[in-house]
């Protein structure tokens, strides 16, 4: 098993990424990665296995978030419109690809929070449906289901 540096080195960015895209706050999602880290060193004996270390640590970070969340009531959605877009030089491909990733998380804005959270974790995670139904508590056919209807939501709104 590698060493809990080598651990943080490899999965710190994308437990801070996930849990960036569901509350869509830098600091909370540094501060959940940091609490992530510290429980699963306190928790490293626990962990059997069963699972890739990654959807192991995607779990705790999620709990953590949950937790937090009914404490102290920190998670908040923002919206699209509320998002600051700094303007610089760009190619017209780059204008096309920003407007295309805009307008992407815009429409996964609608969807419920189930079928978003699957989203994330696929596109932006890129994890597979079998993680994905681990960090959920459910069945890889569950996440490929709810990633295939959320996708034909987004479809007919012309997004993919």
């Amino acid at each position: 098993m590698e060493s809990i540096e080598e651990i943080y080195i490899k999965y710190a960015n994308l437990i801070k990424n996930y849990i960036y895209t569901i509350t869509n706050n830098t600091e909370l999602s540094e501060e959940i990665m940091q609490e992530t880290f510290i429980v699963a060193i306190n928790q490293i004996n626990k962990f059997r296995g069963e699972c890739d270390i990654s959807v192991w640590l995607c779990s705790i970070a999620k709990k953590i978030l949950y937790k937090r969340t009914k404490k102290d009531n920190l998670y908040k959605s923002i919206s699209i419109e509320d998002i600051e877009i700094v303007e610089k030089k760009q190619t017209e491909e780059e204008y096309i690809a920003k407007d295309n990733k805009l307008k992407l998380y815009n429409a996964l804005q609608k969807l419920d929070a189930t079928a978003r959270e699957v989203m994330y974790l696929r596109l932006t995670g890129e994890l597979s449906f079998k993680e994905i139904g681990k960090i959920l508590n459910k069945s890889e056919n569950w996440a490929r289901v709810t990633f295939f209807r959320a996708k034909q939501k987004l479809n007919k709104e012309d997004v993919i």
